[in-house]
């Protein structure tokens, strides 16, 4: 038997993909950025409703200087990537200019077509589900379609401000701009798109049946525990804990349901031990471990 030694690669290195991953992503990115070009081209543009980021900000120029839309989308977004290259890596910045130039393609291929409705508020909603939809295939596949993330990133180092704030007061801002360019009536609407994609994006990240993680103290948890297995199908782990202000030791019981079980579960817990701690919290993901449902008995 020989005595070399053999090395693996340190879990820190970065792995890279498979083919089979990197052509799905590559796909779901180009599904997601052609969605996002139809919301555009087919309802919002044509009837003067914008979207917020660098994307409004392009309509807005496009409008103004009667220049293509996807010329603006590549060149307003092109320095923002360069800018957080570092803080983003570069995975991210690479599927982010990817997604953005089949956008702009998109956009330009789609720019003849007639719009499907001229009613504004028609527009609004669909053209916010279809391009809340898109970003969020996008962004389950590693990528992004607007710089405003990235810029908020950077200023939110530099700033009391979080990123949500900075990015929610850049959308405003931008929103609000449209009155002056389309009228206030078309900022309203725009409004109503940005808030219909907004929603879109996460359900389109978390899914339809939103997985919630659940974080239960009780002197019952054994009682509890055995009513989420065999009531609610779900597995159940306890976990040590100790009462910070009596030092008393605890069992916690942690577990995944779903957010249609959320209901019952606070039901059991009451019925059980009505003085029982708990906490419910979203996820976003999950894999692995013993998730899939049992069955209920």
């Amino acid at each position: 038997m020989s005595n070399a030694t053999i090395q693996s690669e340190p879990a820190s290195q970065h792995q890279k993909l498979t083919l089979a991953k990197f052509l799905r992503r590559a796909f779901f990115m180009v599904v997601g950025s052609a969605l996002f070009s139809v919301g555009l081209e087919i309802f919002l543009v044509p009837n003067n409703i914008i979207d917020g980021g660098i994307v409004g900000i392009s309509i807005i120029f496009s409008h103004l200087f009667h220049v293509p839309l996807g010329v603006f989308l590549v060149v307003l977004n092109l320095p923002f990537l360069l800018m957080g290259y570092k803080q983003i890596g570069k995975t991210f910045a690479v599927s982010t200019l990817f997604s953005v130039v089949v956008m702009s393609l998109g956009t330009t291929l789609l720019h003849p077509v007639k719009p499907i409705t001229i009613d504004p508020l028609l527009a609004a909603v669909f053209g916010g589900i279809i391009l809340g939809i898109g970003v969020g295939l996008v962004i389950r596949s590693g990528g992004s379609l607007d710089g405003t993330e990235i810029v908020a990133i950077l200023f939110s180092k530099k700033s009391a401000f979080s990123v949500g704030e900075i990015v929610m007061f850049f959308n405003l801002f931008i929103l609000g701009s449209a009155g002056f360019v389309f009228g206030w009536d078309r900022a309203m609407y725009s409004l109503i798109a940005y808030f219909i994609a907004f929603k879109m994006i996460d359900i389109t990240i978390e899914g339809l049946d939103q997985s919630k993680s659940v974080w239960i103290i009780s002197d019952e948890f054994v009682k509890i525990g055995d009513a989420i297995t065999h009531r609610l199908g779900r597995g159940v782990t306890y976990l040590n804990g100790e009462g910070a202000f009596t030092g008393d030791d605890k069992k916690v019981i942690f577990s995944v349901i779903t957010r249609l079980e959320e209901a019952k579960l606070k039901s059991i817990v009451d019925e059980l031990d009505p003085r029982a701690f708990l906490a419910i919290g979203n996820i976003h993901d999950v894999k692995g471990g013993r998730f899939k449902k049992k069955d209920i008995h």
